[in-house]
């Protein structure tokens, strides 16, 4: 063989070892590009688990928190329905008390049955106070209407406007919460314009 021969195909064997490492280095390009690929995926969906752990932690405590506030609720306000039961009870013997009033030349009779059903009433009133219920009695108090329930308003030039003038049937509340309004009779400013109270 000649020399020209020998560096052609020195050269072609160059050339096929050159493409050779090209198409390897390639090879190896694309297999680092996949585990590269491969791993970014395999973050994204560690992030993603780590998310999601973090907005069921953050939900179960809203709902523990939840639970706990139904629960304290449920203690606090059990009775609401018994004492709404109870109530009458209390308005009526006031209303017995009330109607002896005035009467103490009837007799001793009278005053007796007066004296029992007061104290009745006080006993009565002391129980429910041991639950947490008071009496709402706003004489001379401004008039809310988030624990007063206005029945009428009259003309009193003795009382400021707006105020409780009488209480027609008096209001509860169990815990702070308004078991039942107080109706009451509220003052009305002397220069307040007419309402048409049969609309």
């Amino acid at each position: 063989m000649s020399t020209d021969e020998n560096r052609n195909e020195h050269e072609e064997l160059n050339e096929a070892l050159e493409a050779a490492k090209e198409e390897a280095q390639a090879a190896e390009g694309e297999a680092g590009d996949n585990e590269t690929s491969e791993v970014e995926a395999l973050q994204a969906q560690v992030q993603e688990f780590q998310e999601q752990i973090l907005r069921s932690q953050a939900e179960m405590q809203n709902v523990r928190r939840r639970a706990e506030i139904d629960v304290e609720k449920a203690h606090k306000f059990a009775l609401e329905k018994f004492v709404k039961e109870l109530l009458p009870v209390a308005d009526s013997l006031e209303k017995a008390v009330e109607s002896t009033e005035g009467h103490d030349e009837s007799g001793e009779l009278v005053a007796s049955i007066r004296e029992g059903v007061e104290m009745t009433l006080s006993l009565f009133m002391s129980s429910l106070k041991k639950f947490n219920v008071e009496q709402i009695n706003p004489v001379g108090e401004p008039f809310d209407p988030q624990h007063h329930e206005a029945m009428s308003m009259v003309p009193a030039p003795d009382a400021e406007p707006n105020s409780v003038v009488a209480v027609v049937q008096k209001g509860y509340l169990l815990n702070g919460r308004v078991v039942r309004p107080a109706m009451v009779v509220v003052a009305k400013a002397e220069d307040a314009p007419k309402i048409d109270e049969q609309a």
